[in-house]
């Protein structure tokens, strides 16, 4: 019994002996396997460290991205995406060696970098409402499509609106930095280098006669309020010459002439635009010719005559107007016949003066302007104030020196823009006192052929039986002259 005893006691040590052993060995493979997975692990924690080490995370790569750190080329720094935007690209700037291709251009924000001027945007972007309070019925709704992100499409906008709103900061704080305005930035023209002008070609002959176009340049001025003025003064003025020449030996015979005329007129017009015209005009006529043939005189005048007139209108109705004139026409040289020294007229001998009271019809279109004057109350007087011009051949009693009398009037007027090169003046004066009557009509065609240079037609007939004729018995007069010269209005 004791051997039995002794032999499974020996067997229970060899069985323990067994188990701890075994134990001791899997703790060793296990730590071992640990190792080797610490060792596995830690190096392939160290690779992805090494991999990881130039990107970011996802959530971070929409805001910030990687740069090369400047103190420590070996290393890199995060950095903002709105830092480098709009802060960082500044940095660029101040760098001369960076090429201009990589320096961004927002043209959208050019208002704030050119000189200042006011624009229309801020203040209207500012005078504008555009709140207002939202109603929505059932049947309105509509379905809408939703974007994504509509940034991209509203980034004009979006810059437009800080540019205003900076704009009107320096307009209320420095209005002292303004210099100019959008509306002068918009009339200047715009310069092309690299448009060749084109060499001007040839003009034609006809083209000569076609009327020069006048080009009214405005430049810049500042803005002048002033009081109204009604006032208009203008005037025209020309020479005109014709020539004839004829040698001693000339089969037929004749005299060689020059003729020569000159016209100068006056206005100061006003005009109230609303109930008052008052027209003044003076009025210089003088023509005269050689006249080889005559003995006593080397030029003889056909044309002498200084007039004034004066026209007050109230309008009454439209183009109707109430009207009173006034007229005093004399002449600056004395007039001979031919071929002798009688004085037939001089200066103040005669004068002519009228006043009437009446209605006026004015028209006035684009090529054509028309006045009828009707007075059905006209006083003129007549004057002779040279002892040497007999006064009986112009209506007065011997030895008197004045001639009053009483009448009517109608004095039309017309000037007519037949084609831009052609214009015809008319004026008709129709006076009577019931026992004599003067018939005037004065026709002037104007054949321009540029600015200085045109042709006249000039046609006045008369009738007057109101003094005696100086040359038989008719009371019918006409004359007609057609010259080439210098003419000038303004």
């Amino acid at each position: 019994m004791y051997f039995c005893a002794q032999i499974n006691l020996g067997m229970k040590r060899y069985y323990l002996f067994l188990f701890t052993f075994s134990m001791l060995c899997a703790s060793s493979v296990k730590a071992q396997n640990h190792t080797v997975s610490l060792i596995s692990n830690a190096a392939s924690s160290s690779a992805i460290t090494e991999y990881r080490r130039d990107s970011l995370p996802g959530i971070l790569r929409k805001h910030l991205f990687l740069r090369t750190n400047l103190q420590d080329h070996r290393k890199t720094d995060t950095i903002s995406f709105l830092y480098n935007k709009y802060i960082g690209e500044l940095e660029y700037l101040n760098d001369t060696a960076t090429a201009p291709r990589y320096i961004p251009v927002y043209p959208q924000y050019y208002r704030l970098f050119t000189p200042l001027a006011y624009y229309y945007s801020p203040f209207a972007r500012y005078s504008e409402m555009e709140w207002e309070v939202p109603v929505y019925k059932p049947e309105q709704v509509q379905p809408v499509v939703l974007i994504e992100n509509d940034g991209r499409f509203e980034k004009v906008k979006r810059s437009s609106k800080l540019v205003d709103k900076a704009l009107i900061a320096v307009y209320l704080e420095n209005p002292q930095l303004v210099v100019t305005t959008e509306e002068s930035i918009m009339s200047r023209q715009a310069y092309k280098e690299d448009v060749i002008k084109e060499p001007a070609p040839k003009h034609k002959v006809v083209k000569l006669f076609e009327t020069e176009p006048v080009e009214v340049k405005v430049g810049e001025s500042n803005l002048l309020i002033s009081k109204p003025n009604w006032w208009a003064f203008g005037g025209n003025g020309s020479v005109q010459m014709a020539q004839n020449y004829i040698s001693d030996n000339w089969y037929k015979g004749g005299d060689s002439n020059i003729a020569l005329a000159t016209n100068l007129q006056l206005t100061a017009n006003y005009n109230d635009r609303e109930k008052v015209q008052w027209e003044n005009l003076l009025e210089a006529k003088v023509s005269f010719n050689s006249s080889p043939s005559d003995t006593y005189h080397k030029i003889l005048f056909t044309t002498d005559q200084l007039r004034l007139y004066s026209k007050l209108g109230l309008q009454a109705h439209k183009n109707w107007y109430y009207t009173a004139t006034a007229e005093v026409k004399t002449q600056f040289f004395n007039g001979y016949k031919a071929n002798s020294e009688e004085l037939v007229s001089a200066i103040l001998a005669p004068l002519d003066a009228n006043v009437s009271v009446g209605m006026d019809y004015k028209l006035k279109k684009k090529k054509v302007t028309l006045s009828v004057f009707l007075a059905p109350l006209t006083y003129n007087m007549r004057f002779v104030g040279n002892k040497d011009v007999n006064e009986v051949k112009f209506g007065l009693d011997e030895g008197k020196v004045f001639k009053h009398s009483f009448g009517s009037q109608i004095t039309p007027t017309l000037s007519w823009k037949i084609i831009p090169a052609i214009t015809w003046d008319s004026r008709l004066d129709f006076t009577t006192s019931y026992h004599w009557t003067r018939i005037e009509w004065e026709n002037t065609f104007n054949f321009v052929l540029n600015r200085y240079l045109s042709t006249k037609l000039y046609v006045h007939a008369r009738f007057d039986d109101s003094s005696y004729p100086t040359t038989g018995t008719s009371y019918f007069q006409l004359k007609e002259l057609l010259s080439f010269g210098l003419n000038y209005s303004w």
